[in-house]
């Protein structure tokens, strides 16, 4: 049933999902879906979709006015529909690891460290979960959590890929190579070109915050640090691209 929209929702960044095909991917997932808002008169394309699936599964639908969609989303582009959600679950480490061995595969983990643009990390999701990756690791503090526009910018990878937060980056490297998994930091000053390094066994990939980069107590724990070639008066790519190649290569190299 459509009901009018009376009263203002209050709800967390996390709460908060955006756009067609996100919440078509939040409402197949295991995330308790509350209310669906979507813009009065709209009745178009995956919004049918949207509506359909949110009778089967029994989610009430709210008519809201581009306004109100506008202040819930913060800006990001809804298109029209917006849903308010369960807290995102973020797993353990160890959980990480599982999903690995449950396929018979070499772990392949990303690490975030310190990224704080939205775009840029909802990028990096997406393109992880299209290579395979088991899961994501992210930390808790001084970088960007799973907002509204991150889960936009993912296109509902979030609920398809393992992630975890942690309060110290270099500690759980400490704790992953224990578990014999090699540790590479992304870092354009490195010596070691990734098209000649072997990335065939177990790897943890390590991207920095486009400006500053890696860390250094992070660059200090990690195994090895690798760079993308690139001409000598290119400055550098935006992290998300940078990312996709560095775990393109890796997915070429594992086959």
């Amino acid at each position: 049933m459509i009901k009018k929209n009376i009263k203002t929702e209050k709800a967390t960044d996390e709460n908060i999902v955006c756009g067609r095909n996100p919440i078509i991917e939040l409402i197949s997932s295991d995330r308790t879906v509350d209310k669906i808002f979507v813009r009065r008169g709209q009745r178009e394309g995956s919004i049918l979709k949207i509506l359909a699936m949110a009778k089967d599964y029994r989610i009430t639908v709210v008519e809201a006015d581009k306004a109100k969609l506008d202040a819930m989303s913060g800006g990001a582009n809804h298109q029209g529909v917006v849903a308010l959600a369960t807290d995102f679950v973020y797993c353990d480490v160890e959980d990480i690891i599982d999903v690995a061995q449950a396929r018979n595969e070499k772990p392949f983990i990303l690490i975030i460290d310190g990224i704080t643009d939205p775009h840029n990390l909802g990028a990096l999701i997406r393109t992880a979960h299209a290579v395979g990756v088991h899961g994501i690791i992210l930390p808790k503090r001084n970088a960007c959590g799973l907002t509204t526009t991150v889960y936009k910018a993912a296109a509902g990878s979030c609920e398809h890929i393992k992630i975890a937060r942690v309060v110290n980056i270099a500690e759980t490297i400490s704790y992953i190579k224990q578990k014999n998994i090699w540790v590479y930091g992304a870092d354009g000053k490195a010596e070691n070109n990734i098209y000649k390094t072997d990335f065939t066994g177990a790897s943890a990939l390590v991207l920095g915050d486009e400006g500053r980069g890696v860390s250094r107590l992070v660059r200090d724990r990690c195994d090895a640090l690798v760079k993308i070639p690139m001409r000598e008066d290119a400055n550098s790519l935006n992290v998300s691209v940078a990312g996709g190649v560095l775990m393109y290569e890796i997915l070429r190299q594992r086959g």
